[in-house]
């Protein structure tokens, strides 16, 4: 440091402060105003580019949102087509039972009558039966009772004594 100060000239200084000076003019008129300019668009580029980067998050979380509800809308028209199906089996299960009940019911219904019908198809069938062997026994015991004269005259006069009761 020494040496400096021993060496200092003024002319030196003057110059040099001059020429100094003139750098400096000379950089304001010819560089400084492109290199503002270029600092300038740099920086403008960042603002724009933070403001689309802003843009497009708010973009997404827009569509999230968007997608979240769609999502919610489809649930609950799934829910709600699966309920509806639930009903539909519940009912059609409802009405085959009912159907099933009634024809079940016709059918019991149709096997009564027919075994009403036969049942009194049976006791005519015995009825005829009973009187045809009524028939037969009579007619057996009145040729036996009639064969004989004395039997006849029995019964002639029983029938004669029967006749003046009533």
């Amino acid at each position: 440091m020494d040496k400096l100060i021993n060496d200092f000239s003024l002319g030196l200084f003057f110059w040099a402060s001059i020429i100094f000076v003139g750098l400096v003019l000379l950089l304001k008129k010819f560089a400084w105003k492109p290199i503002l300019d270029a600092v300038n668009t740099r920086e403008e580029g960042i603002r724009n580019a933070l403001l689309s980067a802003e843009n497009a998050k708010k973009e997404m979380q827009n569509l999230k949102s968007d997608n979240e509800k769609l999502l919610a809308d489809a649930r609950a028209e799934r829910e709600l087509m699966m309920k509806e199906a639930r009903e539909i089996k519940d009912k059609m299960i409802n009405d085959a039972k009912t159907e099933a009940q009634a024809a079940g019911e016709k059918m019991i219904s149709q096997a009564k009558a027919a075994i009403e019908s036969e049942k009194n198809a049976a006791m005519a069938d015995i009825k005829n039966q009973v009187s045809s062997l009524s028939l037969e026994i009579a007619e057996k015991v009145l040729r036996d009772e009639l064969s004989n004269k004395d039997s006849q005259t029995k019964l002639v006069e029983k029938m004669l004594g029967d006749a003046k009761l009533n």
